[in-house]
């Protein structure tokens, strides 16, 4: 099977910077859903926040799409990037949902629940593995490859590199030369560097609002397609223009406590207002949603016997004036 390289031009300009660096692909803990039949993409244009339906567009449709699929009331449920699995409009659509392992049965009874009627079937694919590839020299990337479905870059932003969809089992020195096994946790590291939100942890079922966490920054909602569940709140937000609150990167300069920064922590001014939540992280570099007004603060968040502090700061891949 061919596998299709998409290279984005942005892209190419970040992994020639990274020139002389090996590849490096992180397996995934994501599980992939396929959402197959002449009505996938419509199924799906009604549940999420992005237009699906440029998946089964002619012409040049993108291979991957970064979308959430939202409550009524417009609060995140799943993060999900969708890819084309399909070669052209002639063929059945068939799209890849990609989610959180640990939502795999619940977003399936989601997707239930809205069916119906709909041509579609929607099967769990164990036989697939995912991978995240961080780059350094593009010219490792494969043309082809028997044991790879689809290699193509990440949508949600150019920083994190490309997503391979493989058989299980397969032998990833085929399928990128002189490519090496990475640490996931030092892909985990980079993404909350970047500030990039992914899974549960991150983002909160029930509680994550999808413009605070940058969802249109990370092209994944359309403003111009139709209805989908959730899809009034976010589009009063967007109308109104003011987004108080963001996710961003943070870094603890100062030892941390053995256990850790618990999720969910309060996140205080050092005149003690409450300027936001901690929500996951790694080592000394994690993700919180943050008051922008706060953003260029000293803050801290307060422990048993302590409190650490931390720093917030805005990723180099945000629009310019983003964080105003």
């Amino acid at each position: 099977m061919l596998v299709r390289a998409i290279t984005a031009p942005g892209l190419r300009r970040w992994c020639q910077s990274q020139r002389g660096a090996a590849a490096a692909c992180f397996p995934l803990g994501r599980a992939l859903l396929g959402v197959r039949g002449a009505e996938a993409a419509a199924f799906l244009q009604g549940l999420l926040t992005n237009d699906v339906t440029q998946l089964v567009s002619e012409g040049d449709a993108p291979p991957a799409l970064y979308a959430h699929a939202l409550n009524v009331q417009g609060r995140c449920l799943y993060d999900v990037i969708l890819y084309r699995l399909h070669g052209s409009t002639a063929e059945e659509p068939h799209i890849l949902l990609e989610c959180d392992s640990s939502v795999l049965d619940s977003i399936q009874q989601h997707l239930k629940l809205y069916k119906i009627r709909r041509k579609v079937t929607i099967s769990p694919c164990p036989d697939l593995s995912l991978w995240a590839v961080l780059p350094g020299d593009t010219s490792s990337l494969p043309k082809c490859a028997d044991q790879a479905l689809l290699l193509t870059p990440d949508p949600r932003a150019e920083v994190m590199g490309w997503r391979l969809i493989a058989k299980k089992g397969a032998n990833l020195a085929e399928i990128i030369p002189g490519s090496q096994l990475g640490d996931v946790q030092d892909y985990h590291r980079h993404r909350y560097k970047q500030g990039i939100p992914e899974g549960v942890k991150d983002l909160p079922p029930g509680v994550a609002l999808p413009l605070e966490s940058n969802l249109a920054f990370m092209n994944g909602i359309s403003f111009t397609k139709g209805c989908y569940i959730g899809q009034e709140l976010t589009a009063r937000t967007h109308h109104m223009g003011v987004i108080r609150k963001r996710l961003l990167p943070v870094t603890f300069p100062g030892p941390l406590p053995a256990a850790g920064v618990p999720e969910g922590a309060d996140i205080l001014t050092q005149a003690g207002k409450r300027a936001g939540k901690f929500r996951a992280g790694g080592g000394e570099l994690g993700i919180a949603l943050l008051r922008l007004a706060h953003l260029h603060e000293p803050l801290c968040i307060p422990l048993d016997g302590g409190s650490v502090e931390l720093r917030a700061a805005t990723p180099e891949w945000w629009p310019k004036g983003a964080a105003k």
